[in-house]
C-alpha cells in the first residue's frame, strides 16, 4: 500500500502541497484532478523523489520513501511516466526496452550482447506486448507517433516491475481517437497487472468513465475524494473545478 501522510511543500510563500494525507490501496486505480496550479505534478514529484518534502511521510508497504533519491524509489517499486515522454529518441523501441532493463539490472553492455540474457529479453518483450508496441519493435523511437511515444514511456516504467505506477497526464496532446486508445491501454494494463495506478488527467469524460476513485486537489490541499458520482455532485468541486456541466450530467 502507498500511504501519504501530512505531506507539505512550499515554494516561497506558495503551498504546493499542504498537509496531504491519502491512502492508495494495493491494486487500486485512482485519478488525481484539479485546476492548473492545484499541485498535482508537485504531488507526483514528491512521491518520486524529484522534490524533497518539507515534512510528511511517503510510505510504500511501511517503508518511508520521503527524501530518497529517484533511483532508490524506483528500485523500491514506484514507477512514473511523464507528461512529456522521456525516451531514447535514437534507439529502436526494442533497444530502448533492453536499455531500461539493463540499467535496472546494472548489467553494462546489455545492448552489445549478440543474444541478450533471457530475463532481460522476456521482460522487454512482455512490456512491449502489453502496451501494443511489439509490432513496432524495430522502429526508431523518435519516428513514433505522439501516442506511441507516450506508450513507450509507460512501457519503460512498467518494465521495471513497479508496485505503484504514476502516470502524469497520459493523454496530454492527443486527439480524441488517440486519447481513448491510450486510456484503454492504461485500463487494460491496470486490470492485467493488478498494480496500483495513479494518474493525473484533465479530461473529465475519461476520469469519470474509468476511475473508481478520484482525488481532487486545489491550491495544494485535498478538496475532495470519492467515487465519480460523489465527485460530480460535490458542491465544492463544482465551484472550484467542474462548473455546472458535469453536475448537470450527473442529475
Amino acid at each position: 500500500m502507498l500511504q501519504v501522510q501530512h505531506l507539505c511543500k512550499s515554494f516561497g510563500g506558495v503551498k504546493a502541497a499542504d498537509d496531504i494525507t491519502l491512502d492508495f490501496a494495493d491494486g487500486s486505480l485512482t485519478a488525481v484532478i484539479g485546476p492548473n496550479g492545484a499541485g498535482k505534478s508537485t504531488f507526483f514529484n514528491l512521491i518520486t523523489g524529484a522534490l524533497k518534502p518539507a515534512s510528511g511521510r511517503i510510505l510504500l508497504d511501511g517503508v518511508d520513501m520521503a527524501g530518497r533519491s529517484p533511483p532508490d524509489i524506483v528500485r523500491h517499486g514506484i514507477g512514473r511516466a511523464f507528461q512529456v515522454a522521456s525516451i531514447f529518441p535514437s534507439l529502436t523501441v526494442h533497444e530502448t526496452m533492453l536499455a531500461a532493463v539493463g540499467a535496472d539490472q546494472r548489467r553494462a553492455g546489455v545492448l552489445h550482447r549478440r543474444f541478450p540474457l533471457a530475463e532481460t529479453r522476456d521482460r522487454a518483450e512482455y512490456a512491449m506486448e502489453i502496451l501494443g508496441l511489439a509490432g513496432k519493435r524495430d522502429r526508431i523511437a523518435a519516428t513514433l507517433s505522439h501516442g506511441d511515444q507516450k506508450l513507450l514511456d509507460i512501457a519503460l516504467a512498467l518494465v521495471l516491475d513497479p508496485q505503484v505506477l504514476l502516470l502524469d497526464e497520459p493523454t496530454a496532446g492527443m486527439g480524441t481517437e488517440e486519447r481513448w486508445r491510450m486510456i484503454d491501454k492504461v485500463h487494460e494494463l491496470w486490470e492485467r497487472e493488478k498494480i496500483t495506478v495513479v494518474f493525473i488527467e484533465h479530461d473529465m469524460d475519461i476520469v469519470f468513465k474509468i476511475a473508481p476513485s478520484i482525488v481532487v486537489l486545489c491550491y495544494g490541499r485535498i478538496l475532495a475524494t470519492g467515487t465519480p458520482d460523489e465527485i460530480r455532485r460535490n458542491p465544492a468541486v463544482i465551484d472550484a473545478y467542474l462548473g455546472t456541466e458535469h453536475h448537470a450530467e450527473a442529475i
